[in-house]
């Protein structure tokens, strides 16, 4: 049983985050946030549908697309640095506010996955394909193949074989993944994730970004979350639907995202050091949040008062 200290420091922690949910600042629909400073351009595309009164779905997709499509980006699609056998393998998901979702894992010689993930989603029975399975569906429906390792990346990877040695890099620069979500004006949820993975890992390495409830989850009656950083850490945990479930209990969006932060961190005490685990969260009535392990981790944010970048609060 717990003592009546004990209970104390519950209720006012409770109150706290009542106090926390209450003066969480509303925002007008619609409304689209997404992982780190690539963030900005993604959101770019998203709010070109969104302010038009379109689909939350179309705005996420279009979003995502962006940072696929840019060879700058080391963490993302084409351009991503590759694994320790030199190959980009992709991986991505995508789910709607009826709960309907599909998934890529593994995947090759194609630029966007988060559009073949929503094919997975509207056009077949299942919600994952990997690998050539995904490869072949792709191809099947139009998509086109095309080498994903750009000159830069490659010389990133000779460089890296030299010692061949793997260190997790805490923020951006070793592994990331773009998470965006979106309120649409009629009031409806979407997400979408998709990554490189980690940089030099093990072939065939698949990390949260493509998991439904690990990655990114939305819940159309509550929230939505997405995740980034070091996928396994999120796995374990199924990240994004607990942020989102921890809404549902009455938790403010940045507040669901510190749990579930905390929550990593008491299974990494003396190990978190090497790692970074982000999570966003926005819900139903258009308030947001995010926290993260570390410093360094930040978002953007898109809504009727413009397109900014913000930085997530962080235990370390």
């Amino acid at each position: 049983m717990a003592t009546r200290r004990e209970f104390i420091k519950l209720s006012a922690a409770g109150s706290s985050l009542l106090l926390s949910t209450r003066a969480a600042s509303q925002s007008a629909k619609p409304l689209v946030i997404s992982t780190w400073n690539f963030g900005l351009a993604a959101n770019e595309a998203a709010w070109q549908i969104l302010s038009k009164g379109g689909r939350a779905l179309d705005a996420v997709e279009a979003g995502a697309k962006i940072p696929e499509a840019d060879p700058n980006e080391s963490s993302v699609g084409y351009g991503g640095l590759p694994d320790r056998d030199g190959k980009v393998t992709l991986d991505a998901c995508i789910m709607d506010e009826h709960g309907n979702c599909g998934s890529v894992a593994f995947l090759q010689n194609i630029v966007h996955p988060v559009s073949v993930a929503r094919l997975v989603m509207e056009k077949t029975p299942h919600v994952m394909l990997v690998g050539e399975g995904a490869l072949r569906f792709a191809l099947a429906n139009g998509f086109k193949k095309r080498k994903l390792l750009t000159k830069e990346s490659e010389k990133a990877w000779k460089e890296w074989l030299k010692k061949a040695e793997y260190r997790p890099v805490v923020n951006i620069e070793n592994h990331d993944t773009i998470g965006i979500v979106a309120l649409d004006g009629s009031g409806n949820l979407s997400g979408a994730c998709t990554t490189s993975g980690m940089a030099y890992k093990m072939h065939g390495r698949v990390g949260d970004s493509p998991i439904i409830g690990a990655g990114m989850y939305v819940d159309n009656e509550v929230g939505a979350a997405a995740a980034t950083g070091v996928g396994e850490e999120v796995i374990r945990i199924v990240g994004s639907h607990l942020v989102v479930e921890l809404m549902r209990q009455g938790y403010a969006p940045e507040d669901a995202c510190r749990v579930a932060v905390e929550r990593i961190l008491k299974k990494n005490p003396s190990g978190s050091k090497d790692i970074q685990v982000g999570f966003l969260a926005l819900n139903k009535n258009g308030e947001y949040g995010a926290w993260s392990l570390k410093t360094g981790f930040n978002f953007a944010v898109h809504d009727t008062s413009g397109n900014r970048l913000l930085d997530a609060k962080s235990f370390f």
